[in-house]
């Protein structure tokens, strides 16, 4: 979504270097990663969505591969959590497309695509073995917030997208809650992986009843104007 690259200790030192860090990612939250950022003034209809990363400890480690937020070219003192650090990309992110976009442009941001992870995350043995979809009943608890179970990163982000996106002119393409109930539709070890696949989609699938999805938004709000 926005500039991410790798950090590490200055030679000449530096107010990170002074509270101990010494590598880690550096986020800036108001600079838009180049290549959609030129898509603005182009396109009529555009899709947003974000990654599985803010809430990632095996590979953004807050200890040893921290996320380090930037803005304006300074490191945001004292340092914050992702989650503040989410919410202020996406800040900066609605503000720049809607100055930088068409005026007729249509503008969707796609909430999170679900994991199917049980039994721990992708790097702890988990996996998706499932050959049905889930109940209503088993979809709470793989995803509840209050359970702060591994697969729980999808609505915790959801809830800050949601937030940023109320008063702005994007429209929602809620994908997440359909998609939470195939955890019967990854590749699982079909994926050729070392570890079961349970965050990507098979094909067809669940990500084409997405595509259904947005046609239908897309011509509601066409049909609207």
């Amino acid at each position: 979504m926005h500039n991410i690259t790798r950090w590490s200790v200055s030679s000449t030192g530096g107010v990170l270097e002074s509270l101990g860090y010494k590598e880690g990612y550096r986020v800036d939250v108001d600079i838009p990663e180049g290549t959609w950022a030129e898509a603005l003034s182009f396109h009529d209809v555009l899709i947003f969505n974000t990654g599985h990363w803010w809430w990632a400890p095996s590979k953004f480690n807050p200890v040893k591969s921290p996320m380090l937020f930037f803005e304006k070219g300074l490191p945001v003192m004292p340092p914050i959590p992702p989650a503040v650090g989410l919410d202020m990309v996406l800040k900066h992110m609605t503000s720049f497309v809607e100055r930088r976009m068409k005026p007729t442009a249509i503008l969707f941001f796609r909430t999170q695509s679900p994991r199917h992870f049980e039994g721990g995350d992708w790097d702890q043995g988990g996996s998706c073995q499932r050959i049905h979809p889930l109940s209503p009943q088993e979809v709470g608890k793989l995803f509840s917030v209050d359970n702060n179970g591994t697969n729980v990163e999808t609505r915790l982000v959801n809830q800050h997208l949601y937030k940023a996106l109320d008063s702005s002119v994007f429209n929602v393409l809620d994908i997440t809650r359909m998609s939470e109930f195939r955890a019967d539709a990854h590749p699982s070890t079909a994926g050729g992986k070392k570890h079961d696949d349970c965050m990507h989609w098979c094909l067809p699938g669940v990500t084409d009843t997405w595509n259904d999805l947005f046609v239908a938004h897309l011509d509601n709000i066409q049909g609207r104007n």
